[in-house]
This record gives C-alpha cells, structure tokens and sequence, in this order.
C-alpha cells in the first residue's frame, strides 16, 4: 500500500473509533452515590455525584439512579428520562435556584420518582416544567421553595400526572398550572397532599385537571383554584378534601368550570366561592363548618 493510501486509510478507522466511542458513550442506566465522583463513567461500580454529571453519561430514555442517601443537586432536564430514588432518600437540596426544571422536546418523557425536594426556606421552584410530552411525579416529597413546588407552564401541549406525593411549606404554592401562549396541559393529581402552602392547586388558562384522593389543608389562602383570563380551565375533584384554608376552600373564578364529587370541604374561611364561574356539585359531598359555606352554582344527580 502507498504511503498517502496507509494514512488516509488510518484517518478513516480514526474517525470510525471517535465516533463509536462517542455513539456508545451514553448508558441507558447510570448511578449516583454520595460518595460518588463525577468524573467517573457512572456505572454502578464508578458512579457519579450529582444528577447533572450523571445526565450527560445517560442515553435519552434511559435512567438514573441513586445508590444511596445524599443530596444531588439541581439539574436541568433536555431529554427523556427517569430520575429514580427508589430505596434510598435521594434528595435535591437547593438555595437561590430551582430544583429540577424540564425544558425538553414536545415528543419527551421525564419521570422523577421517589425524590425528596427540599428549597430550605430559599430555593425557587421545586420542579419546574417548561417544556415536554409528559412530566410524571410519583411518590416525592416537595418543602421549602419560596416559589411552587411543581410549576407547569410548558410552551407546548403536554400531560402531567402527579401521584402519592406530599407538597407543603411552600410559600407561594403547592401546585400552580399556568401553560403560556396557547399550550394546553391535562393533568392528574392524584394521592397528593398539599399542606401548609401559600396555596394548594391552581390551574389557570388551557388547563384540565382531574383531582382524586387529594388533601389541601391549611394553605394559607385557597385550597383550590380554578381562574382563566382568555381560556377555559376545568377542575374536577372527587374523594377529596379542602379544610382549614384561610380563604376559599374551592374557587371558580371567570372562565372557569368546576365539579365536585364525594369530597369534603370543612374549616375554611369560605367553603365555595364562585366569582365569575361555574361550580357543579354531584350532589353527595359535605360542605360544613366554614366561616361562610356558599354554595355551588347547580347541583346534578348521578348517573
């Protein structure tokens, strides 16, 4: 072979190797561990320290999880993904900043799982959701951002679910969907508690929302909130409870379209509020014990 031939040659197989290597970098599964150092691969004998070393190392789709207790930082999401604290209380601590924000494709999915947030009286936004196909929040606890602790507001269509977590001390809210432009989210709540907020749930312009099995109790002002300036939102609550909230236990306000089904709404300043909107009633829940009850707008049998 001549010379020019050998060195081409060679500068072919080069680049081949960059780029397997660079192809095969990603794993779909990684590991963080206190302990850990992100310098390392991230596999489970050499993992990572943070979420945000880990994430770079991990195939979109695939997942990471952590080893054992620690705090592993805020971390921004751009792919899909699953952040896992299965068995262990994997946490994001944070000062000044938000916990996680999603600002991934229209097409993307991210599931943070079994997840301790804690703001420390300083941080931001819990989970903050500002772009992506779905955002699933399963068993996390969320406490401590001066801001939510999970903020929607995607610029694209998107489905969140958030189920069997607990979202308190936050001080302006525990759950606020407010999706810009012409965005539409629907979303599930479902198992969650939101205790001790600025507020429970407020879902605002191009929002539906299901609501089961959920607690808002002693939020500071509402417990639930339905209030649009353009668009319709709709809130349906069932087998739930809105207590000792220190404005309205249930709120519709203009474009709004609430219904409740077997839920109780008991110690609030007011119990049903309606401004501008409707509130329908399944006609099997309790509503006693407010300051002022009110009363929902109409009243159907079931079917």
């Amino acid at each position: 072979m001549k010379k020019s031939q050998w060195i081409a040659a060679c500068g072919v197989l080069a680049a081949f190797g960059l780029f397997a290597g660079g192809a095969f970098a990603q794993a779909t599964r990684t590991w963080v561990s206190g302990v850990g150092d992100d310098a390392n691969p991230c596999s489970r004998t050499a993992p990572c320290k943070t979420f945000a070393g880990a994430i770079s190392k991990t195939a979109a789709g695939g997942e990471i999880n952590a080893m054992d207790p620690g705090g592993y930082g805020a971390l921004t999401i751009t792919k899909s993904i699953t952040i896992s604290g299965d068995g262990t209380m994997a946490s994001v601590l944070v000062s000044g900043t938000n916990g996680i924000v999603v600002q991934a494709a229209a097409s993307d999915v991210v599931i943070l799982r079994n997840l301790h947030f804690d703001g420390i009286g300083a941080g931001i936004n819990g989970i903050r959701f500002l772009a992506g196909g779905e955002l699933h929040v399963e068993n996390c606890e969320i406490r401590g951002f001066t801001q939510q602790a999970i903020d929607v507001a995607p610029s694209n269509d998107a489905l969140v679910f958030v189920t069997n977590s607990a979202l308190r001390n936050n001080t302006a809210g525990a759950i606020y969907i407010h999706p810009s432009a012409s965005a539409h989210v629907s979303a599930v709540v479902d198992g969650v508690s939101m205790k001790g907020n600025g507020r429970g749930l407020r879902a605002e312009d191009g929002s539906a929302v299901a609501v089961r099995n959920t607690a808002a109790t002693g939020n500071a002002l509402n417990g639930f909130v339905a209030l649009a300036s353009s668009r319709p939102v709709d809130i349906t609550i069932s087998d739930s409870i809105s207590s000792l909230n220190g404005a309205a236990g249930i709120y519709s306000g203009a474009f709004a379209t609430v219904r409740i089904a077997n839920t109780t709404i008991t110690g609030n300043n007011i119990g049903l509020q309606v401004v501008g909107g409707s509130m329908i009633s399944l006609g099997n829940n309790t509503l006693t014990g407010n300051g002022s009850n009110g009363a929902p707008t109409a009243t159907i049998g079931r079917i």
